[in-house]
């Protein structure tokens, strides 16, 4: 006779269910003692749906829309509701395609190809018909597809990313969702019913529209729309520069990879990030006025190889450069405030000595030689070693440093002296039409690379800190990005697969009974998308140099 009752470990007590208990029952049994929506369950460290049944004894953890993972979760849920709302009012007729292009405020923002415009008007019929598929409370049904069969459903649906994608699948199946009769392949899980999508808006923007949706801080409210118009003028022009190479998705880099090489990708891509950076020194060198070069972006930005490479584009129209790391006016490790977990905080303003760069920087504007500091990170002190610096007519600075762009660092500086720069990784390809590729999974992969690299890191300890350097992120450099003269895009369209060579091995040492294992995994089913491509003929002086090594520049 098999085995009856199963165990699970929940909430520090022992409970029995019977064997086979639904997960979903779980949830809702303990859903009163939180505040937000279970939305997944970690059994045994492993991501799980609600659809799934408990079968062995297990130790159990809930998943809300207050989680990474649970709120994107909810975030692909209600882009699948808002796909089947918008087929179901034009039909295939009025829609050839809807396109994901990247993330806007606390949305993404989408484009529709075909007859039907994304105005107001029509817009309020897609979130009326939304709210009609949420109050029905529709099971969000899991099916698993061979790779052929499902290249044969979404070559019938004209899905033809997803056809071509499916044709580098190395397993065997796929996964396809469905809500009723409108079916689509999602990289990642959802929710188990519709019910759970209930805060959401739809507004035009553009050439397209936004899908609004609550914060991970704050699960069950949208936030006023706030547009970043030139965050977003650098997207879209990421985008006509992959369309100028013909790749905007996974499939057609996998297409060009196999069959005519990504060498002439690779130099083109190259080529507009030079053309690029000439282009800002030249606006730095004709205002004539600009004294300090202010760079900042969030971590794996390439902030350290684009400074070298704008260095060398500023001695090429005439002026003299010279790098200055903001990390070298760090307080002494003794006076570094705490944050609220009792630990030392290196990323706010308040860890810098900003009375003294603020001192340096206008004696250096006024024509007298300072003597720069140097922060020995061994000992925690900041150091003098004699490096003196005395600005001359074309000399300029070039200052790195993640509050660059924040008016309280040079506050006592004319306006008129400073040049901002925002760089990020923004990652202008796609998965398929449905499913975008977060920038902070390139700079995350970015950073696995690099830190085992340059400090002998391992991708566990890459991804157990990955939270709290986004936390900083968030609160003292995203804030200040629109304030800068000009932004720069380091991504480039190939380098995941590149990147893949070097990531893999690392994420496969992180062992299953780690915390940081179903991001590992996570990682590693999305890798499963790329033809890997070889670093050989990447440029010394590419920003990719930074992460997989051989760069010209030392980073």
């Amino acid at each position: 006779m098999g085995q009856q009752t199963v165990t699970a470990m929940i909430d520090g007590e022992k409970k029995t269910y019977a064997y086979g208990t639904r997960l979903a029952d779980i949830a809702k049994e303990y859903q009163e003692s939180r505040r937000y929506p279970i939305v997944l369950l970690m059994v045994d460290g492993k991501l799980r749906e609600l659809h799934k049944t408990l079968k062995k004894d297990a130790a159990i953890t809930f998943v809300t829309t207050a989680d990474e993972a649970g709120h994107n979760t909810y975030q692909r849920s209600a882009c699948l509701i808002m796909l089947k709302a918008i087929y179901r009012l034009a039909g295939k007729s009025g829609v050839d395609n809807v396109v994901i292009h990247h993330s806007i405020g606390s949305g993404f923002y989408f484009t529709i190809e075909g007859s039907v415009r994304p105005d107001e008007a029509f817009l309020s019929q897609v979130k009326e018909q939304m709210h009609q598929i949420v109050d029905a409370n529709l099971p969000i049904k899991k099916r698993s597809e061979s790779t052929d069969r499902a290249i044969e459903i979404f070559h019938e649906h004209r899905m033809h990313d997803k056809e071509e994608l499916f044709k580098y699948r190395r397993v065997s199946k796929v996964n396809i969702y469905s809500i009723g009769e409108f079916e689509d392949y999602f990289y990642g899980f959802m929710v188990h019913h519709t019910g759970y999508i209930k805060y959401f808006d739809l507004l035009p923007y553009d050439e397209g529209f936004v899908l609004l949706l609550p914060t991970r801080k704050d699960p069950e409210t949208i936030p006023a729309f706030a547009p970043q118009p030139k965050l977003f003028q650098v997207q879209k022009e990421s985008e006509r520069w992959g369309k100028m190479v013909e790749i905007s998705n996974v499939g057609e880099l996998n297409d060009q990879v196999t069959r005519t090489g990504i060498q002439q990708v690779l130099l083109v891509q190259e080529a507009l990030h030079e053309a690029k950076i000439s282009q800002i020194a030249g606006t730095i060198a004709a205002g004539g006025t600009k004294k300090l070069i202010m760079i900042a972006g969030p971590s794996s930005s390439g902030k350290t190889t684009f400074s070298h490479r704008l260095s060398i584009q500023l001695s090429a129209h005439g002026l003299k450069p010279h790098p200055i790391g903001m990390d070298n006016y760090f307080k002494n490790r003794e006076d570094t405030p705490l944050d609220e977990f009792g630990k030392k905080n290196y990323e706010c303003l308040e860890a810098l000595d900003v009375e003294q760069f603020d001192r340096d920087m206008m004696e250096l504007l006024e024509g007298k030689e300072v003597e720069l500091p140097s922060f020995n990170f061994v000992t925690g002190q900041r150091e003098y070693r004699g490096d003196r610096l005395q600005l001359g007519p074309e000399d300029v600075l070039v200052i790195e440093g993640i509050h660059g762009l924040n008016d309280r660092l040079c506050r006592s500086l004319p306006k008129e002296s400073k040049f901002k720069i925002y760089i990020s990784a923004l990652t202008s390809l796609n998965i398929d039409e449905h499913n975008r590729i977060p920038a902070t999974d390139t700079r995350l992969i970015r950073r696995i690379v690099r830190d085992a690299r340059t400090r002998g890191s391992s991708a566990t300890q890459t991804i157990s800190m990955w939270d709290s350097v986004r936390r900083g992120e968030e609160e003292y450099i995203f804030p200040f990005q629109e304030q800068a003269d000009v932004m720069f895009n380091s991504a480039l369209i190939y380098e995941l697969a590149c990147l893949k060579v070097y990531a893999e091995p690392l994420l496969f040492g992180i062992d299953k009974d780690q915390p940081e294992y179903s991001e590992a995994k996570r990682l590693l089913k999305f890798f499963d998308y790329f033809v890997p491509v070889p670093s050989e003929a990447i440029p010394y002086n590419s920003i990719l140099r930074e992460f997989v090594g051989g760069s010209c520049f030392h980073v």
